[in-house]
């Protein structure tokens, strides 16, 4: 039983494919602009098609992956729902490993999002874990 969105939040259910990656990334960016949203639409764009491969490549089965974008007062959080509990790496540390290779084809999803995000981190929920992102509002432009 899921809440009623409120219009400043979109809720969206994804197949469980990589197909589901530039879907997650065009409704981010018409999410974002359908509620207004002055963060900035291409950085959305780019965690959100890391958190959805990530969603994908790491969880067994072909459950739905779901995508959640809301508004803040001060941005905008994403959140990608899936039905593996397991924490997605550590958000918030490199861990004892250090920071991944750049030039490595793999490992730089997180990096990315903690790096670029103002915020992210993962939740448990009843049918297996959220992770999640926030974005700042960008200051208006001058001419």
């Amino acid at each position: 039983m899921h809440e009623p969105s409120s219009p400043a939040s979109w809720r969206i259910a994804l197949p469980h494919t990589t197909a589901a990656v530039p879907v997650a990334r065009a409704l981010v960016r018409t999410a974002l602009t359908d509620i207004e949203s002055t963060a900035d639409t291409d950085t959305a764009e780019l965690l959100t098609a890391e958190l959805v491969a990530n969603a994908v490549e790491h969880t067994a089965g072909q459950d739905p992956i779901e995508l959640v974008i809301e508004l803040l007062p001060t941005g905008c959080q994403v959140e990608v729902h899936d039905s593996n509990p397991q924490p997605p790496g550590d958000l918030t540390d490199p861990g004892p490993h250090g920071e991944p290779d750049p030039w490595q084809e793999h490992g730089r999803g997180l990096l990315l999002i903690r790096t670029l995000s103002s915020s992210c981190g993962h939740r448990t929920t009843a049918s297996g874990k959220a992770v999640w992102f926030t974005l700042p509002a960008r200051p208006p432009h001058r001419h």
